[in-house]
């Protein structure tokens, strides 16, 4: 499925104006009930994410860590039972998962006296339990289960959403009787590089010749399609050669690739991209 630049910067422009809450996704579906939900779901998140990523020094100086910690213990001594933690993080414009992440830490590194590993944090973060003050573990749980875009609880369901999306294709491949190598094969070969499939017999797809398939559950805009060029194709394409890109929830119609971008790249695969 494809989504014109028009449709996609009048979804982007009202995303500026919301904050990332499942109240927001209800007002998105309302404002645009032409697309699917998945479709919005993936835009909102990569928005939201983009928007954490220009802001992300600033929630980690000192003296922000020292505010949100203060905040915190103020909140807590007047209402355990309170979302402090999540109120705090919607108040200052920052994911609820990362909140906890950093007061977590702080709280650690005031209890043991040492800056608490990324392993233990993440633990932690995964089961609150673990986390050896009971208000604060609640706290965290709270953020965890209220974050969309980020988190342990958001890593798993995109986790488990791409590897459906990757059966799937694995379907249609064998269901069109073409023969492939699954990435996990490729790895038992000795390829550090690897894409999703690398098909035996490459196949001609609108003209392009297709050796191998990448897929990605998640939406397609020009900003993730570079990241993803720098980060995997041009590697798969040294290796590989011809080349599809498979974005399973929606990719946009136009927008301006690398001047350099290898002959043959196709960025969609008929018959296979559209999950809705």
């Amino acid at each position: 499925m494809k989504l014109s630049k028009a449709q996609y910067d009048e979804i982007a422009q009202f995303l500026g104006h919301v904050q990332p809450t499942r109240q927001s996704l209800r007002k998105l579906k309302e404002r645009f009930p032409s697309q699917s939900q998945s479709t919005l779901l993936s835009i909102f998140s990569q928005e939201y994410q983009k928007q954490i990523k220009r802001t992300h020094a600033k929630h980690h100086t000192a003296e922000a860590i020292e505010t949100y910690y203060q905040r915190y213990l103020s909140g807590v001594m007047q209402n355990a039972a309170a979302p402090v933690l999540l109120e705090l993080a919607n108040e200052v414009d920052f994911a609820p998962s990362l909140m906890a992440r950093i007061v977590l830490e702080r709280f650690l590194q005031e209890q043991e006296g040492t800056i608490p590993s990324k392993i233990l944090i993440n633990s932690m973060l995964r089961d609150p339990s673990q986390i050896p003050d009971g208000v604060l573990a609640n706290q965290v749980y709270q953020c965890t289960v209220n974050d969309c875009c980020y988190g342990p609880l958001v890593d798993c369901i995109k986790h488990a959403i791409g590897h459906e999306h990757e059966v799937l294709l694995r379907e249609m491949l064998l269901k069109k009787n073409l023969s492939f190598l699954a990435e996990e094969q490729l790895r038992a070969k000795g390829y550090d590089k690897t894409p999703d499939f690398i098909l035996e017999v490459p196949v001609a797809v609108e003209g392009h010749i297709i050796h191998w398939i990448e897929s990605k559950a998640s939406f397609g805009d020009e900003c993730s399609h570079q990241a993803y060029l720098n980060d995997q194709f041009w590697s798969y394409w040294n290796r590989y050669c011809y080349v599809t890109g498979d974005y399973h929830v929606v990719q946009i119609e136009r927008f301006q690739l690398p001047h350099t971008l290898p002959q043959g790249f196709s960025s969609n695969f008929p018959g296979i991209s559209h999950s809705d």
